[in-house]
């Protein structure tokens, strides 16, 4: 990857929701405004603050897809992801915006 873009592989969301009313959504329902966790399989040099193997929060429908070897991949700029989640944080939650 060059410059300041990531490759991203979605992290598909198989878990039924429940609204705050107790009901069950299932995970075939998809709300328009979504934001979906990925994992980042390459980072470009200028990437600052997201490594490979990191977990982003990132809005899927913005953003360039591709297709390597069978699997879909998202290539997006480090300015777009929302968030970032460690596996194994050295220090704190693993959380940070």
């Amino acid at each position: 990857m060059l410059h300041d873009r990531l490759l991203v592989r979605a992290v598909p969301d198989k878990s039924e929701r429940r609204s705050s009313a107790g009901l069950v959504i299932p995970d075939t329902v998809k709300l328009a405004t979504r934001l979906a966790w990925g994992e980042v399989c390459g980072a470009g040099t200028g990437a600052r603050h997201v490594k490979t193997g990191d977990r982003v929060l990132f809005d899927p429908d913005d953003q360039g897809e591709v297709e390597l070897n069978g699997e879909r991949y998202v290539i997006l700029r480090e300015r777009d992801v929302h968030a970032v989640a460690n596996e194994s944080p050295e220090r704190g939650t693993g959380l940070y915006l």
